[in-house]
């Protein structure tokens, strides 16, 4: 980049790389977004590196590539990262080899497991909150004394809601705040916005931040993460946020649009606006 006469920053580069976050920029619950296959397939013939994001652990890529593809969206299996992958891949960083109690669904199991972690409720290493639509009380109450008898607290998101047809739903970050109040242990967040799971999507695609885009519906969770690992951020508008959403936040996103179809035929020079 550098910078314009007008002391605004001007986005010069030969290759944009491409960060997507899923539900409301390229899906809407079980809907594609108009123009997000056009996307996609202009960025695959172009070869231009992409990776789809999501903060939703329920899933294995191998369940969210089968679940785009029913609604024509071909994502490969490698592209997809989710913060069940991010948190495993960080826990593995800290202690290989280690365990944990985790209340979650297979996407987030599988993810350990493939990291090398052990599965247990006897004085794990962690307790590793993540999504799921069967929050038990039991499995809260076990998931408290663990953390109140030693063991660290980790999440995968702070998401306090999530969507669907009949309106929203509690996320892992709500659970996560009771299980907080009740053991006055903060947990630790590995997924959007803390920006490790934005660097470790860069790593995996081999890009860098300063050509690197981050699509997202949300100010608080893409936006923001995008920001803080040195991305520049497209705000799309079919998902949660209107356009006065942005205007509530300390931070801008770069560009704001209506949806991902205005990039179509622009992915190559995406701040072009005609």
């Amino acid at each position: 980049m550098s910078e314009a006469d007008d002391g605004t920053m001007e986005h010069v580069s030969n290759q944009w790389n491409y960060l997507f976050d899923m539900d409301g920029v390229l899906v809407r619950e079980e809907h594609l977004v108009p123009g997000a296959d056009e996307l996609i397939a202009e960025l695959r013939e172009n070869q231009t590196p992409f990776m789809v994001l999501t903060n939703n652990s329920i899933y294995t890529p191998r369940d969210l590539r089968a679940r785009l593809l029913n609604m024509r969206l071909d994502i490969p299996e490698e592209a997809i990262w989710t913060s069940a992958l991010a948190t495993a891949q960080f826990l593995q960083t800290q202690r290989p080899g280690g365990s944990a109690y985790v209340v979650g669904e297979s996407g987030l199991t599988t993810a350990l497991h493939n990291a090398g972690y052990v599965i247990t409720e006897r004085d794990p290493d962690y307790v590793v909150l993540g999504e799921t639509r069967t929050y038990s009380f039991e499995a809260i109450t076990r998931a408290i004394r663990l953390v109140r008898n030693g063991a660290r607290f980790i999440a995968t998101n702070p998401d306090e809601t999530g969507p669907s047809a009949e309106g929203p739903l509690p996320a892992t970050g709500a659970v996560a705040a009771l299980i907080e109040k009740a053991t006055g242990r903060r947990p630790y967040f590995v997924g959007k916005p803390n920006p490790l799971m934005m660097r470790s999507a860069l790593r995996r695609m081999g890009a860098h931040s300063e050509n690197t885009l981050m699509v997202g519906d949300r100010m608080d969770t893409d936006v923001l993460s995008g920001l803080e690992a040195g991305l520049q951020t497209v705000l799309v508008l079919s998902g949660i946020s209107e356009r006065e959403t942005a205007e509530q936040f300390p931070y801008r996103p770069t560009r704001v649009i209506d949806s991902v179809k205005a990039l179509v035929g622009a992915s190559q020079d995406p701040f072009h606006q005609a």
